[in-house]
């Protein structure tokens, strides 16, 4: 399984130009929409957290690198890059939570603290809590505080499609001091992207969908999930209804909840975030953007973009690109991670791929 990794690696990751070389231009955005670069340098950047004073951390997971980037003099171009720690298992995830940041690796959720008063000499990271399961196979973790002051914790399907007790194929919640961890959420295969909306406060989350079934099955996901206890099928039934042909028998959707909105087969959904902001135009306030890291497994390439889902109430409307470029054929020159909404309403895009951290604004 190590070996069949380290070549998705080596084929999903090529050497790629440097950041000023990148072909910004070839990105498509709505009209008003432009797109410069943020950061770069920052090796195989993942997950993001931006701290009260502006400070943006960066996980990552081939690179097993920990980041801070700072905008000094308030350019909207970071000019330092920090490395805070470089011997982690896949630190792919990351929030920020009173004056310290929290980080999820492998198998483990560390806590750095007093860190931002710290970049140029970080301290050891606190264990918070180092029993999770230590399988690399969907074994990287998105993590983020809850409205509710718990930090949830994704738990993936150690397999492309099994049938694996908890906390595998979970969504779990802790309190910020590794205790009371309990599930929240179940038939999650692997999801890398969640947020909560900003009026219900309602978690909403993605899930990338089984491989090796066929290029268009299944969709990946974009679920709601306003409650704990609910499960969303994986590993009976996939994406909106798909019944498993080893695991399946005896099983019917109407036992699962189903996707709020379908997402492209295989596109690799990943850090989806709420705007939040008011750079935006009103009518992308409260809606969610999805990174598509974008897909390996398909006879033709999709994904490797920005889409939006537009809501109304809980119920999605529909299904768009938003930003497109990346990919150029059957050639991918960046692979979209995650986004952060900052302060000014700006948004953030991670690209592991190219290793750079993208500004998205808008001007009208």
């Amino acid at each position: 399984m190590i070996i069949r990794i380290l070549i998705l690696s080596i084929l999903l990751y090529p050497s790629l130009a440097p950041a000023g070389d990148l072909p910004l231009e070839k990105i498509k955005l709505p009209e008003g929409f432009k797109i410069d670069i943020y950061a770069e340098n920052v090796t195989n950047a993942r997950a993001m957290a931006v701290s009260p004073s502006g400070v943006v951390f960066v996980g990552s997971r081939r690179a097993e690198k920990l980041h801070a980037v700072v905008d000094t003099d308030k350019d909207n171009k970071a000019d330092k890059v920090y490395l805070i720690d470089d011997k982690l298992a896949w630190p792919s995830g990351v929030t920020f939570r009173d004056g310290s940041l929290y980080v999820g690796a492998v198998n483990s959720i560390l806590r750095y603290d007093d860190i931002e008063n710290r970049l140029d000499n970080p301290p050891e990271p606190v264990v918070v809590i180092d029993s999770l399961p230590k399988d690399r196979w969907h074994g990287w973790k998105h993590i983020d505080f809850g409205p509710d002051g718990l930090l949830y914790i994704p738990v993936g399907a150690p397999c492309n499609i099994c049938d694996r007790k908890e906390p595998y194929a979970t969504i779990s919640r802790m309190k910020a001091d590794g205790t009371g961890l309990e599930t929240f959420a179940r038939g999650v295969r692997n999801s890398v992207g969640f947020d909560w909306h900003p009026v219900t406060k309602e978690l909403w989350f993605t899930d990338n969908g089984a491989d090796e079934m066929g290029d268009d099955i299944p969709p990946d996901e974009l679920n709601y999930a306003p409650k704990k206890g609910m499960h969303f099928g994986f590993p009976f039934i996939h994406g909106g209804g798909e019944i498993d042909p080893k695991y399946g028998k005896g099983h019917t959707k109407d036992q699962y909840v189903m996707p709020a909105q379908p997402l492209g087969p295989h596109v690799a959904a990943l850090g989806m975030r709420f705007y939040t902001g008011t750079m935006f135009p009103e009518e992308y306030r409260n809606q969610i953007f999805i990174p598509e890291h974008g897909s390996w497994n398909r006879s033709k390439k999709i994904g490797y973009r920005v889409t939006l889902v537009r809501l109304k109430g809980n119920k999605a409307l529909g299904y768009e690109v938003f930003a497109e470029g990346w990919l150029q054929g059957e050639t991918p020159w960046g692979r979209p991670v995650a986004i952060i909404v900052m302060p000014d309403g700006a948004m953030l895009l991670s690209d592991d791929a190219a290793d750079v951290i993208y500004r998205i604004y808008y001007e009208g």
